[in-house]
């Protein structure tokens, strides 16, 4: 008696050619330590000319705050730079094989956030730029960040390319150990305490203890405490803390308080009767990170029926800037094309994350503060900065291998360090590029050519 062939679309084959085998296959088209590669493509274009274009849409009053942060240090120039960066990794050699990949995989985009369940678990934080691309375009943004920042903290050239090679090294060994795994296993990997272990991260564990500490107090309350007051009818109202934080006039409160109606929609059905039970109080414009600045960027605070506070972000999406370097034209709906992304590739997701659209602009929805956390790759100690770096690597294997199979990865990657050595050494010659890029903002600044604002 022999076993029945069923073929079923969505499903593989027992025909199909084992991942792992053709992952080996592709090192025949690109090899591994061909990853070291990187020389600025002769019709590059200037840095002012990109940083010019990328404020097209913005609001004008905060373009000179989101420049004067860019010009701080070359890692918050990088940080603001992802679609010059695409326009490099688009002259490198790549394998052909897509992920949803982050798009901005840089150090400063992993994070601790709360889970429905109440957990603390770090993973990718970021997906402005979410889309499909190559896999390599993500692990080279991480690994040219760890040099940039490490740079930027004082770190000795050595522990910076150290940083970057074993990033690569510990998504390789990851990817490694997820394709050993079950697949619902794998599937369902948390990044936990045992990631810390697996990376060998040990050294980090007092400082993500701290994170840790101060993110399970990041929470809606602690933003009503902060930043809102209650009138004299029991309602509350944000403080303006400009420039960070600014009141909006009532017709774009209203818009974006209607909006939510659009949003609630976009959740998973058993979600939705929960916002029957909240008020919405109050609408104001934060600013946001560093790319993000001069995008329409919106808090709303909710009250419950138990005068508990949730506050929501409204947060403007575009198109992602890897867009036009990998052939990709507008989504149909930005917000909805971040959130996919996002729920691809966390291994746990916010329940509350939607989109919705105000006017004729896109936008996703997540919760403000859900017991976020962060940490600065540029102020970590040489040893930490070793840790941080496999560890971010290991969140980003993970994240990967949610919309590519790892075996695929893992047969490519191999056993040996030729991917480490090739990624470390494109990571320090990209960190030398981006640090002549930022000296030529700050040029641009002293001449007069681009507004900054410094020091907010």
């Amino acid at each position: 008696m022999t076993g029945r062939d069923f073929a079923v679309p969505g499903f593989c084959s027992r025909g199909d050619r084992p991942a792992r085998a053709q992952g080996k296959d592709l090192r025949k088209q690109v090899s591994r330590a061909d990853h070291d590669r990187f020389a600025p493509a002769a019709d590059r274009p200037a840095v002012i000319d990109v940083v010019e274009q990328a404020n097209e849409g913005r609001l004008p009053h905060l373009v000179p705050l989101r420049i004067g942060r860019m010009v701080a240090t070359p890692f918050a120039f990088l940080r603001g730079s992802a679609g010059l960066m695409a326009a490099d990794l688009a002259n490198t050699p790549v394998t052909g094989v897509h992920a949803q990949i982050c798009g901005d995989a840089h150090a400063g985009n992993f994070g601790l956030f709360g889970s429905a369940d109440g957990r603390l678990v770090m993973d990718v934080n970021d997906f402005d730029e979410t889309v499909p691309g190559p896999w390599e375009w993500d692990l080279k943004r991480l690994a040219a960040s760890l040099v940039v920042a490490g740079r930027v903290g004082g770190a000795a050239e050595d522990v910076c390319r150290a940083a970057a090679r074993d990033a690569a090294e510990t998504y390789r060994r990851t990817l490694a150990l997820l394709a050993g795994m079950p697949v619902l296993q794998a599937w369902q990997a948390i990044a936990d305490e045992s990631l810390v272990w697996h990376a060998e991260a040990h050294d980090l564990t007092g400082h993500l203890e701290q994170v840790s500490a101060k993110a399970r107090k990041n929470t809606s309350a602690k933003v009503a405490a902060r930043s809102t007051v209650e009138l004299e009818d029991g309602r509350r109202r944000f403080v303006p803390d400009p420039p960070v934080l600014t009141t909006v006039d009532d017709a774009t409160a209203e818009a974006v308080a209607q909006s939510l109606a659009g949003y609630v929609q976009t959740l998973s059905p058993d979600r939705r009767p929960m916002f029957g039970r909240f008020v919405v109080e109050d609408v104001a414009f934060r600013v946001v990170g560093t790319g993000s600045v001069g995008l329409r960027a919106y808090v709303v605070m909710l009250e419950g029926s138990g005068d508990e506070p949730l506050v929501l972000q409204v947060k403007e999406s575009r198109r992602s800037a890897l867009a036009p370097y990998l052939g990709i034209g507008d989504a149909e709906h930005e917000g909805r094309r971040v959130v996919f992304g996002q729920k691809v590739m966390q291994a746990v997701t916010d329940t509350l994350l939607g989109w919705t659209t105000v006017g004729d602009r896109h936008f996703m929805v997540r919760q403000f503060r859900n017991m976020k956390g962060s940490i600065d790759a540029s102020t970590l100690p040489a040893e930490q900065l070793d840790d941080y770096g496999r560890m971010t690597g290991a969140l980003l294997a993970r994240a990967h291998s949610h919309s590519v199979d790892p075996k695929l990865l893992a047969g490519y990657c191999g056993k040996s360090t030729k991917l480490d050595e090739a990624v470390a050494a494109f990571a320090v010659a990209y960190a030398d590029q981006t640090e002549r890029d930022h000296e030529e903002l700050v040029a641009a600044v002293k001449a007069g050519r681009l507004p900054a604002e410094t020091g907010v």
